[in-house]
């Protein structure tokens, strides 16, 4: 489906070792390239007398938001091998670092590129890969006239809802799958208003609820 996408559950580790060198491979999760930004800070600080901290990433489900840094290694050397692994496991929304402790000896530019290919690889082996449903956010507010037929229609469509604020103007949030969300929000009103699904498609005005897009997530 558009809205799904695999990536990995959690950070994991690996790492290679070669003539000396030893190379450190973290892979996080990530949803934005601030995220990402923190994460190479963190790593950076926890191992700050490392030589190099190459990595790469890739974000988004058309998986066309990505970068490969090679960090002060022979260029494309570090940073493709890296992403070329975030590829070759069919993952997005990944953010590999690779911290090199020079040994003494040079590695070559084809020792490079298995050095951080496999660490990176190994760091991807480690990690449990899953697969994710895109959905969004949306917020019903209502009447507490209406609340009971609210609440049906969100069990029987059978909704996930994410907030719920019965202050003085109630109001919850639900998460719908992407690829459904037109489906279900007049499935949804039809419920609310208690008619049928065709005559919910037609309707120009929704008064029993206000139901607005939040975010995606």
């Amino acid at each position: 489906m558009q809205d799904q996408y695999h990536t990995i559950a959690a950070t994991s580790y690996g790492e290679f070792k070669d003539k000396g060198s030893k190379f450190h491979a973290y892979a996080f999760p990530v949803e934005s390239e601030d995220e990402i930004m923190q994460h190479l800070q963190e790593v950076k600080k926890e191992h700050f007398k490392a030589r190099h901290h190459c990595y790469a990433y890739r974000l988004g489900m058309d998986k066309n938001n990505f970068r490969a840094n090679d960090d002060g290694e022979p260029s494309s050397t570090a940073g493709k091998p890296i992403l070329g692994q975030i590829d070759s496991f069919g993952v997005t929304n990944v953010f590999i670092v690779v911290v090199r402790y020079f040994g003494g000896t040079k590695l070559g530019v084809s020792g490079l590129i298995n050095a951080y290919k496999t660490s990176a690889a190994e760091a991807l082996n480690a990690a449990e890969i899953i697969q994710k449903t895109v959905c969004d956010i949306y917020q019903v507010a209502f009447e507490y006239a209406v609340m009971g037929d609210v609440m049906n229609a969100i069990k029987k469509l059978d909704l996930k809802m994410q907030n719920q604020d019965f202050g003085a103007a109630p109001k919850l949030e639900i998460s719908i799958r992407q690829s459904e969300v037109e489906d279900t929000l007049v499935r949804l009103k039809a419920q609310i208003a208690k008619i049928s699904v065709e005559e919910a498609a037609t309707l120009e005005e929704f008064t029993l609820a206000d139901i607005h897009y939040q975010r995606t997530v």
